[in-house]
């Protein structure tokens, strides 16, 4: 960290960004509003194809952030403290990368400058989710999707 003229995300700690900074962050995925599954073996999630309502599966973004978790209570706001717990999100998320001192990646928006080039690597659920439903765990464990994360 303090490289003279490195960007924001390899010169600050996910606690000293600002709001902007923060939320600029999102590659805009989608995956961590899939509905995931725990191995209760393992611990390991699965991520199925079955999002939050209120992910708009065409933007990958929520359709009422500013009210996501009085609208959705088991949403989990991502903060500085918590990311390092958060073992479900995807090995490709910003939060994560920056939390664990690894570089974003090359189809990261603020790489790329490029707001689509995390739909072109393939890395976004863009078109290949279902909303939420009132579903049985049995239903969720044949939703179960192996999503692909583009590596560098």
């Amino acid at each position: 960290m303090n490289e003279p003229d490195a960007p924001f995300w390899r010169s600050k700690t996910l606690a000293q960004m600002s709001q902007e900074e923060w939320e600029s962050l999102c590659d805009g995925c989608g995956k961590c509003c899939l509905i995931g599954l725990e191995d209760m073996d393992t611990g390991e999630i699965h991520l199925t194809d079955v999002a939050c309502r209120l992910l708009d599966g065409q933007t990958c973004r929520c359709r009422d952030y500013a009210n996501r978790q009085r609208e959705v209570p088991d949403c989990v706001q991502l903060t500085p403290d918590n990311v390092g717990q958060l073992h479900w999100l995807p090995k490709t998320c910003a939060y994560r990368l920056v939390s664990e001192g690894k570089p974003l990646r090359s189809w990261h928006p603020l790489v790329s400058g490029d707001a689509e080039s995390v739909h072109r690597a393939n890395v976004s659920v863009r078109g290949r989710t279902r909303m939420e439903r009132k579903q049985k765990i049995r239903t969720l464990v044949r939703r179960i999707t192996l999503w692909p994360e583009a590596e560098e």
